[in-house]
């Protein structure tokens, strides 16, 4: 984390603290730095992550370009398996809205719909102000 300082700078930046900031604020300085060091942290692996995200849907697109001009024949290896992901990122959409055993609607019993007389009067309470 200290790339290029040593324990003499360290224990210099320390001691120059303790003597600005005083024994009572120099913790709570501390952590305040060092949370915003962590948010940076953070925020930059999030950066990175994304980036690494985006050259891969990128390299993806390319390959599957490539296998388009070839007719999706004779691919090589590495073709192959970008065509490979692609179909089972596709799959991964789907199953989700996929239906399964989804009961009629007239298997299913109709639930009690509140009453138009206790929904005004529901609203006829919450018209009125409290206190």
């Amino acid at each position: 984390m200290f790339d290029g300082i040593g324990f003499m700078e360290l224990l210099l930046i320390g001691v120059l603290g303790l003597v600005v900031l005083g024994p009572e604020r120099l913790p709570v300085a501390v952590r305040s730095i060092s949370g915003w060091i962590r948010a940076m942290k953070k925020m930059a692996n999030s950066v990175k992550d994304e980036l690494e995200q985006e050259l891969k849907i990128e390299q993806l697109h390319t390959d599957l370009k490539k296998a388009e001009s070839q007719g999706l024949k004779n691919l090589a290896p590495e073709l192959q398996d970008s065509i490979d992901q692609l179909k089972q990122a596709a799959q991964s959409v789907n199953r989700p809205y996929q239906v399964e055993d989804v009961p009629s609607a007239t298997e299913t019993p109709a639930k009690d719909s509140p009453t138009t007389e206790t929904s005004s009067t529901e609203s006829a309470k919450s018209d009125k102000p409290n206190g």
